[in-house]
């Protein structure tokens, strides 16, 4: 199997690289946090660059690119701790989209390709636990939506919504306008800085965009993308952690040596290195696998986000520790890497969730990845 990037890819990576080493700097991102952890400026710059037109059909004025593309593009993203909701607005979203009526795919697509359109998924529930098909938020029979949904990814930020909620004893998917009536926000930052609202629905007007009887597996395959792009994501923040900490145990000096000299410390760099290359496999894995029929494309997702959760830990911790106090300050940009490990293991299914999805998809392979 190829698994060297084209290079038209090398040219997308290259290009996502500078702009975040020009213009999304350590210091630029924390005055982004402080000012409330989403920039529009930044989302302006991403679609300048045409990343918001990634995934969009070039029938709707994107550029129709693939999941590979989408994977480089966020494993870029993530070595620069880029905060806006890019796997959200920019490859979720035109997933989803794509698969509604025309009338809201011409009114939508073009709009989100531009950047002129930031619209993410409002689909937790506090009594979920992760599991898609537990949701209290009801739809009428004229389109209008009542429940709430909780950690909304720049939701005050937002221009729209999908929501899944409930129509009789199945899931339908719709679209709510920011501006709607019966729509409340309240916006609040994260561990790592980025910003996230709780959504109320009170008799909101809605756009259906997948009835009752597809519903749930239009927001299934959306979250998957949403999993493998924060898988590449992953890739990326530990890459860059791994360097640093590299970088950091070559200059700091012990007993007139630097510690990078000594065994021990070698030894666990190796284990951290190790957890690095195995989830990069399988974020490779899982993006190459988001073409494949539901049960086959959910259990290696799974897999996939249960390999990362291990390594996101596991490179978190040790990075930290082989840097010391220093790695605990929010004047080291190491710590604010730490951070966003720690949040991305707990996003869409934390690793004992996924562990347990993909115990029940293995019932006949006893326990052996296949």
């Amino acid at each position: 199997m190829d698994f060297d990037f084209t290079d038209d890819q090398n040219s997308l990576r290259d290009a996502v690289r500078r702009y975040v080493d020009k213009d999304y700097g350590f210091e630029h991102r924390r005055a982004i946090v402080k000012a409330g952890g989403f920039s529009r400026e930044v989302w302006n710059g991403l679609a300048g660059l045409g990343l918001t037109a990634l995934a969009v059909p070039e029938a709707h004025g994107g550029l129709g690119f693939g999941a590979v593309e989408a994977m480089v593009v966020m494993e870029e993203l993530g070595r620069g701790l880029v905060m806006e909701p890019y796997a959200q607005g920019g490859l979720v979203a035109p997933a989803i989209l794509s698969q509604a009526e025309a009338a809201v795919r011409d009114e939508w697509l073009p709009r989100i390709a531009a950047g002129e359109a930031l619209v993410v998924l409002a689909h937790q529930e506090r009594a979920a636990r992760y599991r898609l098909d537990v949701c209290e938020t009801l739809a009428t029979s004229d389109h209008r939506l009542t429940g709430q949904k909780s950690v909304v990814l720049a939701g005050d930020q937002a221009d729209a919504f999908i929501v899944p909620a409930r129509v009789g004893s199945g899931i339908a998917l719709y679209l709510v306008a920011k501006d709607a009536a019966g729509v409340t926000l309240r916006g609040y930052p994260l561990h790592d800085g980025s910003r996230a609202a709780e959504l109320t629905l009170k008799e909101a007007p809605a756009t259906l965009l997948a009835g009752p009887d597809r519903g749930l597996a239009v927001l299934t395959q959306g979250v998957d993308i949403a999993i493998a792009a924060q898988a590449a994501e992953a890739v990326g923040v530990m890459d860059r952690l791994v360097a640093l900490t590299v970088d950091y145990m070559n200059t700091r000096k012990q007993f007139g040596v630097p510690i990078a000299s000594f065994q021990a410390l070698r030894h666990r760099m190796a284990d951290v290195k190790m957890q690095l290359e195995l989830a990069r496999s399988m974020s490779y894995f899982a993006t190459l696998k988001l073409g494949e029929p539901e049960d086959a494309r959910r259990r290696a997702i799974s897999q996939a986000k249960v390999q990362l959760g291990q390594a996101m830990r596991f490179v978190g911790q040790q990075c930290t520790q082989l840097h010391g106090g220093i790695g605990v300050t929010d004047e080291y940009v190491g710590s604010h890497y730490f951070k966003r490990l720690t949040v991305m293991e707990l996003q869409y299914g934390d690793t004992l969730h996924h562990l347990g999805e993909v115990s029940e998809r293995m019932q006949d392979t006893a326990g052996v990845f296949a």
